[in-house]
């Protein structure tokens, strides 16, 4: 026999939206928690290898020698100029994919993606059939221009943008595509031709996209090897970047390759952090 006090906390219940729930307590199955931790411990005792294999007494001489400077300044540089190429050329291409519907976009969207998926040393082998002295498109550029971009910086340059822009365009193409295309008319209607509307309101509603988009696209000209070593080569000085500094390093002096191996590491971290902290501000 239910009491008279039990019946009201009952209604009062029912009032409120129902009787309360119990909570379950749901464990991880073991047949999934296994192989999650096997791919953690895959991703993470490499690194870990790497911490603990790092010369730290002789670190600081292997970071301060002039190879490594050299090496070290012309990344940066060749990745923040392939990484300004990809913004001049790269946000329009997004824009294109994101606002305009014309025939056959999924097949350009398709082969601007294509890199992603692209052996990088194959990416270099068609450089060098576009671009090289005797490409369709570099043999022209020597006769008429004097201009030879193989095994240049400026090859550098060209082989990371080729490789790297497809991760700015497709940040930027998904922030196109949630942005409310309202605003762009709205500025339409009081006068604003498509490119002002483009210029005043769209840049900045998508501007987070665009920075998220050029950091990758930094990292991954950063990291850059197969391309840029079938493009560009390797030589100190001209070349040579980290990844092919490291790989040097590796048949000859290991310390150093491990040394340079964790500046890389040390800006990979950076990167996604700062990327995270973007993204929870995002959200």
């Amino acid at each position: 026999m239910t009491s008279p006090t039990a019946k009201s906390r009952e209604t009062a219940g029912t009032l409120r939206g129902g009787p309360r729930r119990r909570r379950v307590r749901t464990g991880v199955p073991l047949p999934l928690l296994l192989p999650a931790l096997i791919g953690l411990a895959f991703l993470i005792v490499p690194l870990i290898a790497l911490l603990v294999r790092t010369p730290w007494h002789s670190l600081p001489e292997q970071l301060t020698s002039p190879d490594v400077w050299q090496a070290l300044r012309l990344s940066l540089l060749c990745a923040t100029a392939a990484t300004a190429a990809s913004l001049v050329i790269g946000v329009p291409l997004a824009w294109l994919l994101a606002r305009v519907d014309f025939p056959g976009r999924g097949l350009v969207r398709a082969l601007v993606t294509l890199p992603l998926v692209l052996p990088p040393v194959v990416g270099g082998v068609a450089l060098l059939m576009a671009l090289g002295r005797n490409g369709i498109v570099g043999q022209w550029l020597d006769s008429w221009f004097g201009i030879t971009l193989p095994f240049t910086t400026a090859g550098v340059v060209i082989a990371e943008a080729f490789v790297a822009m497809p991760f700015l365009v497709i940040s930027v193409e998904g922030t196109l595509r949630a942005a409310d295309p309202r605003y762009e008319e709205a500025a339409a209607t009081l006068g604003a031709s498509r490119f002002t509307a483009f210029r005043r309101v769209t840049l900045p509603l998508i501007a987070p996209g665009i920075a998220a988009g050029a950091v990758l696209a930094w990292a991954r000209a950063l990291g850059e090897f197969g391309a840029t070593i079938t493009f560009a080569g390797n030589f100190p000085g001209r070349t040579q970047t980290m990844p092919l500094a490291v790989y040097l390093a590796l048949q000859s002096d290991p310390e150093a390759a491990i040394a340079l191996s964790l500046v890389l590491l040390a800006v990979s971290v950076a990167v996604l952090a700062g990327l995270r902290d973007r993204w929870m501000r995002a959200g």
